[in-house]
């Protein structure tokens, strides 16, 4: 027996494939999806950083993803894996330092970039930055700017405290949107009637795979909800027997006109596709209607947006081509 999030390996057979979109160009959308800054734009600068933020906001995203976890002494910060081995010049959980000492780690320390020549470069080893506050963060940033909190951490509702306490604060409940992949968040987050939060990651999923593998759209997210998922996403298929099991690798694409199409049945549905970091992929989003892209690098997405002001030249491409 199969279990649900396992069966994506049949998709494989019938997703169908395209360059450019799926439909007719009569039913492309006239506006394009919005850029939202993954980690504040990871792939321009420090991810979860202050001059991430800076120059996100230069290289005009429409919104900021960020990523939060706990201090030692119950403040948010941002900060994403769960060492701080993993990006800094310093080690051990975040939880195990002040919001005072992480400020001091140097959080661009593996940041690198490739010159000219082809040489790899550790520009932020020489120009250190801190690993910042959440406070701070949103006081860097404009106030019409809508924020995507990705909560990171356990147990979910000291965090959940802390971080209502810096956005009522703040007066920030209106422009943030909370999203995490643990179910203890839409919990926790439930009991403060101002938060607005993303589906949970497993309706969302749940809903793709049941689309995707012709069960139908048995129903639909509520109305005005935001959802995110993979625009594709590798998943490993599992098949279980009498004896032992048989697993496959896929590279499933999420995201069609006929998942969009269940997604949006509910009135003000706003869709974001997740990984969305190339020309080819932002077109695809672009054809398909979805709202907005969590992108690595707002600096090359914003090219690729100008560069398609003409329209996203969306073609109907056929199916299993010889």
């Amino acid at each position: 027996m199969l279990r649900s999030f396992y069966m994506v390996s049949l998709l494989s057979a019938c997703v169908v494939s395209f360059s450019a979109c799926a439909f007719d160009p009569v039913d492309t959308v006239a506006s394009f999806p919005r850029i939202v800054a993954h980690r504040g734009g990871t792939g321009d600068a420090p991810e979860n950083t202050l001059e991430a933020i800076r120059l996100s906001l230069e290289n005009h995203a429409d919104a900021l993803w960020l990523t939060v976890q706990l201090s030692r002494d119950g403040i948010p910060v941002l900060y994403r894996p769960a060492d701080l081995s993993a990006l800094t010049n310093a080690r051990g959980p975040v939880a195990d330092r002040t919001a005072a000492e992480l400020a001091q780690v140097n959080a661009g320390w593996t940041f690198k970039q490739t010159d000219a020549q082809g040489v790899e470069q550790y520009p932020y080893r020489q120009h250190p930055v801190g690993i910042p506050t959440l406070r701070e963060a949103l006081q860097a940033i404009p106030a019409d700017m809508p924020v995507v909190l990705d909560m990171k951490a356990l147990p979910a509702a000291p965090q959940t405290q802390a971080v209502a306490q810096v956005l009522s604060d703040m007066q920030a409940w209106p422009r943030v949107t909370i999203y995490s992949t643990e179910a203890d968040y839409q919990s926790s987050f439930a009991t403060y009637t101002q938060a607005r939060m993303f589906e949970s990651r497993d309706a969302t999923r749940g809903r793709l795979l049941k689309v995707l593998l012709n069960e139908g759209c048995l129903d639909v997210p509520a109305e005005g909800a935001s959802v995110a998922f993979e625009l594709h996403r590798p998943l490993t298929v599992i098949e279980k027997f009498t004896l032992g099991e048989g697993r496959t690798e896929v590279h499933a694409t999420l995201w069609t006109p006929a998942t969009l199409a269940c997604f949006k049945r509910s009135p003000k549905v706003k869709v974001m596709a997740i990984g969305v970091n190339n020309a080819q992929d932002y077109r695809a989003a672009a054809c398909l209607g979805i709202d907005s892209v969590l992108a690595d690098s707002p600096s090359k997405m914003s090219v690729v947006r100008q560069q398609m002001q003409a329209g996203p030249e969306c073609e109907k491409e056929t199916q299993n081509k010889q």
